[in-house]
């Protein structure tokens, strides 16, 4: 098979550019491209980026443009947009697309951008499982746009560079459940202090996140996610609902940074997060628990918690050994 060449875009992919795109719309009932009437940028879309600050990539093999991603600078919050990506169905499944996606943000980020944003068609649903595998959250309303194909579009957005902690509504929470299914896989596999035992199934995982998304959207629980340049790299939860005698206590739970992005200062960012997310919803004292000789102890005495105590023998580890878990509690 011929190699893949990625280079920037020219306006002589135009045809290019148009069959890709007529096909992956093919894909979904009611997606039709009316180029002249609707988008007539695609015939020079190179320079159409060019002049919006922006810049266009075209994935091509044996002389046929088999994938396409453009990023350009928005008015906002130094945010770039991700936009016009396209990989062509026979080319899927080998890492183009995450090569396409990583060269735009790349650039995006050396451009100075603080913030990645990108809108996608409602009925796109293997691009939405793409983009949030990637760390992009549902963010704000649906678009509705005025066309021939009646769009809907969800926006989708990410933090792109150093350590940013944001909370995260419904929506978020409910597009973030592949990835955080992921991360708590791969934490408890690595012996983390999380109720479940090594293996964790992704379906099991995959479960806890959705009630988790059901209880933000009930409101009884605050769920933060960490991004480490664009990769969304830890998660913490806040419980708000307590006995009735305790409406000003909070429990911290579920802190868990990815294996591959430790060391880098995120459980420290989130537990302080965390902190700062109980005060900010009336709690004056928070609670939490680990095993006894974790990390998680080391940070949780370096953060100023108190010990309240220990009870041997409460928890499993992955080899089914009995560990004492220790609890702690700090006034906020």
């Amino acid at each position: 098979m011929s190699p893949i060449e990625l280079r920037e875009g020219r306006d002589s992919d135009a045809e290019g550019f148009i069959a890709l795109i007529g096909a992956c719309w093919g894909e979904y009932p009611g997606c039709l491209l009316d180029v002249d009437g609707e988008v007539p940028e695609l015939r020079a879309l190179a320079t159409y980026f060019r002049d919006q600050g922006g810049t266009l990539w075209t994935a091509e093999r044996a002389g046929r443009v088999i994938g396409m991603v453009g990023t350009r600078p928005l008015k906002e919050d130094a945010a770039w947009e991700i936009c016009r990506m396209y990989v062509d169905a026979g080319a899927r499944g080998a890492g183009l697309a995450g090569d396409l996606l990583r060269t735009a943000e790349a650039h995006a980020r050396a451009s100075g951008a603080q913030r990645m944003v990108l809108w996608t068609d409602t009925r796109f649903t293997r691009a939405h499982g793409f983009y949030e595998k990637h760390g992009y959250v549902r963010q704000g309303s649906i678009r509705i746009l005025d066309d021939i194909s009646h769009s809907l579009e969800f926006r989708y957005a990410k933090p792109a560079a150093g350590l940013v902690v944001e909370a995260l509504d419904a929506a978020a929470a409910a597009s973030a459940e592949r990835r955080l299914a992921d991360l708590l896989v791969d934490c408890v596999a690595e012996g983390a202090s999380l109720e479940y035992l090594p293996p964790l199934s992704r379906d099991r995982a995959t479960a806890f996140w959705k009630a988790g998304s059901a209880a933000v959207a009930a409101g009884s629980r605050v769920l933060l996610a960490a991004w480490l340049d664009g990769r969304l790299a830890g998660t913490v939860t806040l419980e708000l609902v307590g006995s009735e005698n305790q409406p000003h206590v909070a429990g911290i739970q579920k802190l868990m940074v990815d294996p591959a992005a430790r060391r880098a200062g995120i459980g420290r960012a989130l537990l302080r997060r965390a902190e700062q997310a109980a005060r900010a919803h009336g709690r004056r004292l928070a609670m939490l628990d680990t095993r006894r000789g974790s990390a998680a102890e080391a940070l949780y005495r370096a953060e100023g918690w108190t010990e309240l105590g220990a009870i041997p023998g409460f928890e499993m580890d992955g080899d089914r050994r009995p560990q004492d878990t220790v609890f702690f509690w700090k006034a906020l």
